[in-house]
């Protein structure tokens, strides 16, 4: 499994982006960044987005995605993915015809760019040679995390925004049988300063990611964090160095990693 980084960022400054993987080149993995960041053929590629919940530094890339596969020639469709409260959001608060065009119903309702799939919490679905769950997390709106397994049985864990929660692990657990997780991409946004910021937002310090990784049976082979606020990068990356957790990693913009 390929997992290129558009953004892993919890604010927007030069070089910093907001959160956006793009996975085996055709899925989406939420898609804070999409356009700034890839070329016309690259985007052409895309036929999934995962959906995690509706706050704008997630999903604000969509919009200008959907644009562009319209000036072409007009028939390429992407598959907006997300539970029905996310999605019901998305279309009456984004592609509602006021602050966006309705990509739902364009260019035609019969071939939209934009074509929205409901599921639910805690059911797996099967996006090509993937295998996808969704779980809710704990996180100021509603939001949920993801669990994707593809066909050589590499299983990757997203988040999303999420504080401490158990449903993820749980399903996590409940799969894992002998076998860790291969790679946990998971969010720390504040320093261990600012634990009731994390606490009250729905968000991890690297204290509390600590404890939260226990509630996986298996500690995961690799340890990707996102979302760190770029003006405690420094204070972060300390912290979490002295966690002295195994095959941590702070994600990179711009880089590909293999799991």
């Amino acid at each position: 499994m390929k997992v290129r980084v558009l953004g892993c960022s919890g604010a927007e400054l030069p070089n910093f982006s907001p959160p956006a993987f793009l996975i085996d080149n055709s899925i989406l993995l939420d898609a804070g960044t999409t356009t700034a960041h890839l070329k016309e053929s690259e985007q052409r590629k895309i036929s999934y987005i995962l959906t995690t919940h509706t706050h704008l530094d997630h999903i604000r890339g969509i919009p200008s995605l959907a644009d562009n596969m319209l000036l072409r020639n007009g028939k390429h469709m992407i598959i907006l993915i997300g539970i029905r409260e996310v999605l019901r959001m998305l279309k009456k608060n984004l592609f509602n015809n006021v602050i966006w065009p309705d990509f739902t119903k364009i260019p035609s309702q019969e071939q939209p760019a934009l074509s929205l799939k409901i599921i639910t919490a805690g059911k797996s679905f099967q996006i090509n040679s993937h295998r996808v769950t969704a779980e809710k997390v704990n996180h100021s709106v509603t939001a949920v995390g993801y669990i994707i397994e593809n066909s050589e049985g590499k299983r990757l864990i997203y988040t999303g925004d999420s504080g401490p929660t158990s449903r993820l692990w749980k399903t996590a657990n409940r799969e894992t049988k002998t076998k860790a997780i291969d790679a946990v991409i998971i969010e720390v946004t504040f320093p261990n300063s600012m634990r009731e910021n994390a606490v009250a937002t729905g968000h991890f310090t690297p204290a509390m990611l600590s404890d939260e990784l226990k509630k996986l049976k298996l500690p995961p082979k690799k340890i990707f964090i996102t979302h760190i606020k770029p003006q405690f990068l420094n204070i972060i990356s300390g912290e979490l160095r002295r966690l002295k957790l195994k095959n941590l990693t702070i994600l990179k913009q711009g880089k590909t990693y293999i799991i």
